[in-house]
């Protein structure tokens, strides 16, 4: 029984251990697939064309394609042998020229001679020790099982995907390597090895023989080789350092963040409401103390100013008997005079209700006369402004500008050349490039000053749609005005109501007035 306990002690350990699940979106993994392309060595039979091996490959580059030494071994000594590429999305292969070959480390670089508008797949520049990881690839055992020719090889066909974890780094005699559990097969060599955000961590090479029951291990060229190997060769990669996160994982964290912000604004008020009560109390007992000392002090000099003429009549009534008629009239002249000062003492004095109007009175001064230090944000509006990009409310896939700096117009017009759209208040640019396979979204909140660029990776398909439903509106000018720019914000629907739910990138920039007149670095880019 305490081996039983012991063991289970033992599998809630591991288990806790394990990497934690998937916080990337599946689509990128499909969107780094759409950039690995099948490497066929090709040999020819008078016209006949016929495939001798094959393996995958990557593209890094502008129709540069990274694959393994191994993979293009056969048509370096044979002359007589090509290099076919076969995208994993189009209608057609290409041959491809080599470009460098590095047997130490096993890798290549080959480079197609017709365009192909392959997506360059994002290296991660601080790539994980753990975690899971997935091989992209054409293994031959998947097309043997599945039947396929060897025409079929010159076929476009998407990659197989397959899943497993990072088990670290293992410098091999030669190179350095990572040690992973995603299988690969014959025909993966030169693929890629991505993490969750389909990040390339390595280029697979090779697998740990295994007999019988031994878990099978597999062998990634590490970024560390291949890093210097494509800049050696003159490919600048696309890098990208930041934390692999999910865009549930970020919406999430936004949450958070909005409602730690709604708390603490809650938090305030109802300090500055307690506050404002307890000054509000304050100032209504002063008043009140003021308000009965001044009914007091009325009521004085009132009951004094009645005895005054009581007294004075009682001295009129005197001298009127006496015959004294200078004294009766001037003590009558007093008795009225003090009896009407008593009335106007009685009648003047403070009521109860003058509280409220005083206590009010004194807060409204106060609260002209109160300085909050608080500094009211300036609402921004047109003029040149520099964009910083906020990587923790960022998902970031690619290798994105940290800065952005723009000219914003209040016809919405961004550098005195890009208009956007205006559509429910939002002003939005929808931007379709003819050289790569993403839609992007960019959104100006002027009053927030807030960018956010929004990418969409998409398919072959996908992308002739959406070339086809920008090419049916023309985006206006600058000096159109407001109606073409509404005008444009309804066209650009066409396009996003058939995106897919989610980007694969979003980048949150925070803008701010610029001092500067440089509005024509970094700026989005026209379709």
């Amino acid at each position: 029984m305490s081996r039983f306990f012991a063991f289970l002690a033992l599998l809630l350990a591991v288990t806790a251990l394990r990497p934690d699940p998937a916080l990337a979106d599946p689509v990128d993994i499909d969107a780094a697939s759409r950039g690995v392309v099948r490497v066929v060595i090709i040999g020819r039979d008078g016209q006949e064309l016929f495939p001798i091996s094959h393996g995958t490959g990557f593209a890094v580059g502008r129709e540069r394609i990274v694959t393994n030494a191994h993979v293009v071994r056969q048509a370096v000594q044979d002359n007589r042998l090509t290099i076919g590429i076969v995208p994993a999305d189009g209608d057609r292969a290409v041959y491809a020229r080599l470009v460098s070959v590095s047997p130490r480390n096993d890798l290549a670089l080959i480079e197609a001679t017709e365009p192909l508008g392959l997506p360059p797949l994002t290296i991660a520049g601080n790539p994980a020790a753990s975690g899971t990881v997935t091989s992209i690839g054409y293994p031959l055992n998947v097309d043997r099982a599945q039947g396929l020719s060897f025409s079929d090889m010159f076929r476009a066909q998407p990659p197989v995907t397959a899943t497993g974890f990072l088990s670290g780094r293992r410098p091999s005699r030669e190179f350095d390597t990572l040690l992973h559990t995603a299988p690969i097969a014959a025909g993966n060599s030169g693929g890629p090895l991505v993490d969750q955000c389909g990040r390339v961590l390595g280029v697979n090479s090779f697998g740990a023989e295994s007999e019988g029951s031994d878990a099978e291990f597999f062998f990634a060229i590490s970024t560390r080789e291949l890093l210097p190997f494509l800049r050696a060769n003159d490919v600048s990669p696309r890098l990208n350092s930041s934390e692999c996160r999910s865009l549930d994982q970020l919406d999430a964290e936004q949450r958070v963040r909005e409602n730690a912000a709604r708390d603490a604004q809650e938090r305030i008020a109802e300090e500055r409401a307690a506050a404002e009560a307890q000054r509000t109390a304050d100032m209504r007992r002063t008043v009140t103390y003021e308000v009965m000392e001044q009914r007091d002090t009325k009521l004085t000099i009132a009951f004094l100013l009645l005895l005054i003429s009581a007294g004075a009549a009682g001295l009129a009534s005197f001298a009127h008997m006496q015959k004294d008629y200078r004294l009766r009239a001037a003590a009558g002249a007093v008795a009225v005079l003090t009896l009407i000062g008593a009335c106007i003492a009685w009648v003047t004095r403070p009521s109860f209700a003058e509280i409220d109007t005083r206590v009010e009175e004194r807060l409204r001064e106060a609260m002209d006369g109160d300085d909050t230090g608080e500094i009211t944000p300036i609402v921004a509006g047109a003029g040149d402004y520099i964009c910083v990009l906020d990587t923790e409310r960022s998902r970031v896939v690619g290798d994105p500008a940290e800065d952005i700096t723009i000219g914003w117009s209040e016809t919405g017009c961004i550098n005195d050349r890009t208009q956007y759209g205006l559509d429910n208040g939002e002003w939005t640019r929808v931007f379709v490039p003819s050289s790569e396979a993403a839609v992007s979204i960019n959104s100006f909140d002027p009053a927030a000053g807030e960018l956010v660029m929004e990418r969409y990776l998409l398919g072959r398909e996908a992308m002739i749609d959406a070339r086809a439903a920008r090419a049916a509106y023309q985006a206006p000018s600058c000096e159109a005005g407001e109606e073409a720019a509404r005008a444009l914000g309804g066209s650009q629907t066409a396009i996003t109501s058939s995106l897919p739910t989610r980007p694969n990138e979003r980048l949150v920039y925070n803008c701010s007035v610029n001092s500067r007149d440089s509005r024509n670095e970094g700026e989005p880019t026209d379709d």
